[in-house]
């Protein structure tokens, strides 16, 4: 079938409206932010088809007929590609780019390419329910997988010996290498993956053309997959897309798990539009190929700070991509667990909470934002704009982009510069901080900033704006900091101090060997800081 370029077939989705092309065929009518009519593709006599503008597809609640523009023409006229694109084009008013078709060879490079990895995954399937695949079966069966969801994704196994090598033997060599599966060594071709756990990777039209490997025996890489050849790019795979496609259109979003055995627990458990990418970190590719799909992504990350990093991550990538009718949130599993062990040991519920109580977009860049920068500073808050000027530049409607920048705008006002006029309760009552030492520490602060990054804890603890210039101080980098120590300590006996004061009046009303014990537990807290308050006095 000829090609087009992307870019010609997206610009006549943009440029004709779909409920127009639609209704030359079928009478609609809006309903709310959708158009309905009765479907073309089946008999009914109520209305089930239903035809979003906005997101740029069609559904039928009745039969399941799915698809954009360019299928609705092919499928309703029954013609091929290339005559629905040439009669849009006419409607769009716009010209046929020209295309190459592919040449005899390289149609039959592509057909042996895909007849070795079927092949070559047929074997992997058998090997895993054979006595050399006994352990690669109880781990995969001990991850949760029941067989039909083994037979579904095709799961096999790579032996330690050379199989694929040694089946293809008859086959031209420069074909077998083309596929990644086999390497060329010193004593004739070997086998790519040995003794691993064997997923296919399969292209949109259910073709398998790679696999993800997954170590054994606990050695690193867990994964590993087949090099990048001329049907199988890395960067522009995502890992179980042609099972979620359709469930993408229907649920209205993706979601993106971090691994391939999540991606497939995920599916078989209530989330079937939920992809992965394949063991490399997500890319622009990547969320160009989903929100061609759909626009509405979740990414579920683990909650601990590689996720938070990948997250960080998955936010400047998409940022590109916005739209205003696309909605993008973050789910973050706590307890260094992933969705496989959600799934496993709290059930389909549970991972449900996780995803609906996701975070917005603008809420995770907001909240990244605060937790980064020390905000109560002029010095800290100069630094969080210019984080978040560079993070909303990258988005290219510029209608949306002035209404983010409005949003924050509002943000900044009512909760970075009017900070000092919140009202706090905080845990535990803290005493005042005299006039000198706050004169102090605002001088030391504006001098020395990092060490209002070193200390922002216990700063933001004692309720002061640094926004008031003062008169800078004599004390030099080491001294300044010992001052903030020697006032921690302070607060820090002080707290202690009270907590003594309490237990004491507890033991006067009910002797017990509980507030006993806690009793001499402070005393001794209270001399231990003694001793660090007073080594410090000693260096000073």
């Amino acid at each position: 079938m000829a090609k087009y370029d992307n870019s010609f077939t997206d610009e006549l989705r943009q440029r004709l409206s779909l409920v127009d092309v639609i209704s030359r065929r079928v009478p609609l009518t809006k309903k709310g932010q959708n158009y309905w009519g009765c479907c073309p593709f089946h008999n009914e006599k109520t209305p089930s088809f239903s035809v979003s503008e906005e997101k740029g597809f069609y559904h039928c609640f009745g039969c399941g007929e799915h698809g954009d523009i360019i299928s609705f023409v092919m499928k309703n006229e029954n013609v091929d590609f290339k005559t629905a694109i040439t009669e849009l084009a006419e409607m769009a008013g716009l010209k046929l780019p020209e295309i190459k078709q592919k040449s005899k060879q390289q149609i039959e490079n592509e057909q042996t390419y895909i007849d070795i990895t079927e092949k070559a995954s047929k074997i992997y399937e058998e090997l895993l329910y054979s006595e050399s695949g006994k352990h690669a079966l109880e781990y995969i069966k001990n991850r949760g997988f029941s067989d039909e969801m083994i037979k579904k994704y095709r799961i096999g196994y790579a032996p330690k010996n050379n199989i694929i090598s040694s089946t293809f033997k008859y086959v031209k060599k420069d074909k077998l290498l083309s596929t990644g599966l086999v390497r060329n060594g010193d004593y004739g071709l070997y086998d790519f993956f040995r003794d691993k756990l064997m997923f296919p990777i399969f292209n949109p039209h259910n073709q398998i053309v790679a696999f993800s490997g997954r170590s054994l025996d606990g050695s690193e890489p867990k994964y590993i997959n087949t090099p990048d050849t001329d049907l199988f790019h890395k960067r522009q795979t995502i890992f179980g897309f042609n099972f979620a496609r359709d469930a993408i259109h229907c649920q209205n979003r993706s979601i993106i798990v971090e691994g391939q055995i999540d991606a497939i627990q995920m599916q078989c458990h209530g989330f079937p539009e939920t992809v992965a990418p394949l063991g490399t970190s997500l890319t622009e590719d990547h969320i160009a190929i989903l929100c061609k799909s759909n626009r509405n992504i979740t990414f579920c990350f683990d909650g601990d700070n590689a996720g938070q990093k990948a997250a960080m991550r998955a936010c400047l990538l998409v940022l590109p991509f916005l739209r205003d009718n696309s909605e993008i949130k973050f789910a973050f599993v706590s307890g260094g667990k992933d969705p496989d062990e959600i799934l496993k040991n709290s059930g389909e519920e549970e991972m449900r909470k996780i995803i609906n109580k996701s975070t917005s977009l603008i809420d995770f860049l907001w909240n990244i934002t605060n937790k980064n920068y020390l905000i109560n500073t002029p010095g800290g808050r100069s630094q969080a704009e210019k984080f978040l000027q560079d993070c909303i530049s990258k988005i290219k409607d510029k209608i949306l982009q002035n209404e983010i920048i409005n949003e924050y705008n509002s943000r900044k006002f009512n909760q970075w510069h009017k900070w000092k006029k919140q009202t706090y309760t905080p845990d535990i009552e803290l005493p005042d901080v005299d006039s000198m030492t706050i004169k102090i520490l605002k001088s030391i602060i504006q001098k020395y900033p990092e060490l209002s990054e070193k200390y922002i804890d216990f700063l933001t603890s004692l309720h002061i704006s640094f926004d008031e210039e003062v008169e800078p101080t004599d004390l030099d980098l080491k001294n300044a900091d010992n001052f903030i120590i020697s006032l921690q300590i302070q607060k820090s006996l002080q707290e202690l101090n009270k907590q003594k004061q309490e237990i004491l009046k507890k033991l006067n009303e009910s002797l017990t060997q509980e507030n006993s014990d806690k009793l001499k537990e402070i005393n001794n807290k209270i001399l231990e800081i003694t001793k660090k308050q007073e080594s410090l006095i000693d260096i000073q």
